[in-house]
């Protein structure tokens, strides 16, 4: 699916409840207002849809723009702000959920034309809010790596790896759009929102009073259930991501870091330090005469092919053991089932420093003659025992947190019996942390370590299992939706 194809499409479904209301309801006023009621409504139920299948998703993308506003906020004179944004992201999922729920119900008050006035703010002002997040994301583009947001005067040119967030997640996993379209897709809704300010009183209203009431309050509970079930319940009904199950992960990931190594050069884009002057020259253009361009007067940028292949999160697919050790093919070239537990976070109340008062024994090396043998040799005795200090931290784990392990572990433990590996990845947590967690949850599998974002991406829920073979994905659960082992094997293990 294309961004052309979409709005295509919902410019369709859009002039279809066009000519319905046009045949059923003579009282409407404005063919043009009706027509962009529908397509403005449809592509708002669309949009919310898409992204009440993965609450979550919506929430981490919340809690990456979070993040990004903190650092930038906290370098200029509205620091004070700054502390605002760690805040909302401990509260990332109930504004996501909010603002789905608020998108889809907004687009359906739009195609009925429930409260026209108070519809057409709400829209413009949620229009507006999404265009301030697209404009913020594209133009970071232009904002070097080791400069604040706010200081123009050190804007550069152009660079599409200087984002901090690659995209808006205005249609969560389903499609991703370039920053800069995300963008000028919200400019242009900006039209239709001024219209609706300016010309309410032409919107077109459908039903009595009373249905619409109804109908926007049944959207409403209905959309606030629907994304609970997809992330607090369960597992969203729809994976759009790419780890979704019957994935073939081994061969995914080789043949898109196969496709990044084919990328070659195809030319340079020089520009002179002193008089700005740019320059594009082919590759082999460039090897001619790159002797007139020196690097003390130039500037180098490559220009490369596209990968045959598009690299997705797959190619992240990365993770060590405690000692460093990367585990990565070995699991993935497991021939059996096994099971993986994903926890991208350890949660946790608070923490103490301790300290351990342990024997360190000191030894004493001398030089002996043995008998028989004519050259010196080295000998160690145990000179003296010192006792000594270290810290160690402890952590206070989320009780709640840790109720979820019991019925985890007991499913790996049959598993193990029964021959399977089971081990487990964690992200954003110290080797000191992970290893506190497995005591204190009475886990006697492996932890890796893995990136955070990655685990995210694997599965949505915390923690949450797996079930691979052979480098694919097999199946995966929601914690809250652990069957016993016992069923496991009978449905997914042949």
């Amino acid at each position: 699916m294309t961004l052309t194809k979409l709005v295509l499409m919902i410019g369709a479904i859009a002039l279809g409840l066009t000519l319905l209301v046009g045949f059923f309801y003579k009282s409407h006023k404005n063919w043009l207002m009706t027509y962009l009621q529908n397509f403005c409504g449809a592509l708002f139920v669309f949009s919310g849809w898409v992204k009440a299948i993965d609450p979550l998703g919506t929430a981490y993308k919340m809690e990456q723009y979070f993040a990004e506003f903190e650092s930038t906020f906290s370098e200029t004179w509205m620091s004070f702000i700054a502390p605002m944004f760690p805040w909302l992201s401990e509260y990332s999922i109930g504004f996501s959920v909010f603002m789905i729920v608020l998108e889809i119900v907004l687009g359906v008050m739009l195609i009925i034309g429930s409260r026209a006035k108070l519809t057409s703010w709400l829209f413009l002002l949620i229009v507006g809010f999404f265009t301030f997040l697209t404009g913020f994301t594209f133009l970071t583009g232009y904002v070097p790596g080791d400069v604040n947001f706010f200081e123009f005067g050190k804007w550069g040119k152009y660079v599409e790896t200087n984002m901090k967030v690659t995209d808006c997640g205005c249609f969560g996993d389903f499609l991703k759009l370039k920053p800069k379209t995300s963008f000028l897709k919200d400019v242009f809704l900006l039209v239709p929102a001024l219209y609706f300010v300016f010309k309410h009183k032409d919107m077109h209203q459908l039903f009595t009073g009373k249905i619409r009431t109804g109908i926007v309050a049944a959207t409403t509970i209905g959309v606030f259930l629907y994304c609970l079930s997809n992330y607090s319940w369960n597992l969203p009904h729809t994976d759009f991501r790419p780890f979704n199950v019957g994935k073939d992960v081994r061969a995914t990931k080789m043949a898109e870091e196969e496709a990044a190594a084919n990328i070659k050069i195809i030319g340079y884009t020089l520009t002179n330090k002193a008089s700005g002057e740019v320059v594009s020259l082919d590759y082999d253009t460039f090897l001619k005469e790159f002797s007139k361009y020196p690097k003390a007067e130039w500037e180098y940028e490559q220009e490369q092919s596209e990968p045959e292949i598009e690299a997705t999160k797959i190619s992240d697919f990365d993770f060590s053991d405690s000692e460093g050790n990367n585990m990565t093919e070995e699991i993935l070239n497991e021939p059996n089932y096994h099971f993986m537990v994903v926890c991208h976070k350890l949660y946790y109340d608070g923490e103490s420093v301790n300290k351990v008062v342990y024997p360190d024994t000191l030894f004493k090396v001398d030089t002996v003659l043995i008998e028989g043998n004519p050259e010196p040799q080295l000998v160690r005795s145990i000179d003296t025992i010192e006792m000594r200090e270290r810290q160690e931290v402890s952590y206070s784990w989320d009780a709640s947190y840790l109720e979820k392990w019991p019925q985890l572990n007991e499913v790996l433990a049959k598993a193990e019996q029964k021959g399977y590996r089971t081990y487990a990845l964690v992200g954003g947590a110290s080797t000191a942390m992970i290893d506190d967690f497995r005591h204190a949850s009475q886990s006697a599998y492996p932890f890796y370590e893995a990136d955070d974002i990655l685990l995210k991406t694997i599965v949505r829920s915390n923690p949450g299992l797996v079930l691979w073979k052979d480098g694919k994905i097999i199946q995966k659960w929601h914690i809250n939706k652990l069957p016993a082992y016992e069923k496991i094997e009978a449905s997914y293990i042949k």
